[in-house]
């Protein structure tokens, strides 16, 4: 299995796994499959600051992770939401982990301190991954989303992947690093 960046080519491939969790779960608060125009440019924008990665084999993706900004603010530059999802067949065999071991190295290359996961309440699996991963829940919404006719509760879960120095470096741009175009 290679770790790769997502390309714009990937897109389908990738909306192809997402369509799964929008049409079948509450994992993801959207109701509507995007349209692949818009998934691209979703993939694009994201890519221009931070990592967007996939796991590949045999010319298959089995899933993708990506790194945005938690909140549109300089303040929070240091501090980003992940994203992982994989397709239904890769699911327990430490794609994910992969995937998310990858992210948090380029990351910390970008100065990067805190990561944050938004996870849909009872998502049991998810909450376990993350935990195991060193993330802390620091934070329980109740109801706050609506999808297949219930409310749902979301939490959240942070991690601290570096001290916080006391002379901070700027955030690095994911094609400041060397190695990234």
């Amino acid at each position: 299995m290679d770790i790769r960046s997502a390309t714009i080519a990937d897109a389908q491939s990738l909306l192809d796994i997402y369509a799964y969790y929008v049409l079948h779960t509450p994992i993801t608060f959207e109701t509507e499959i995007p349209t692949i125009e818009d998934f691209s440019e979703r993939i694009r924008t994201i890519s221009s600051r931070y990592p967007y990665l996939v796991a590949e084999e045999a010319g298959r993706i089995l899933g993708y992770a990506y790194a945005t900004a938690y909140k549109g603010r300089a303040a929070y530059d240091w501090t980003v939401e992940v994203t992982v999802y994989l397709d239904q067949s890769a699911q327990a065999k430490g794609i994910g982990t992969a995937l998310y071991d990858a992210l948090e190295n380029i990351l910390k290359a970008q100065h990067i301190v805190n990561l944050t996961a938004c996870i849909t309440g009872g998502n049991q699996q998810s909450e376990g991954f993350h935990q195991k991963r060193g993330y802390q829940r620091v934070a329980d919404f109740k109801k706050v989303g609506y999808k297949f006719n219930q409310w749902h509760d979301v939490i959240w879960m942070q991690k601290i992947v570096q001290e916080f120095p006391e002379e901070v470096p700027p955030f690095q741009p994911i094609h400041a690093l060397p190695g990234h175009p």
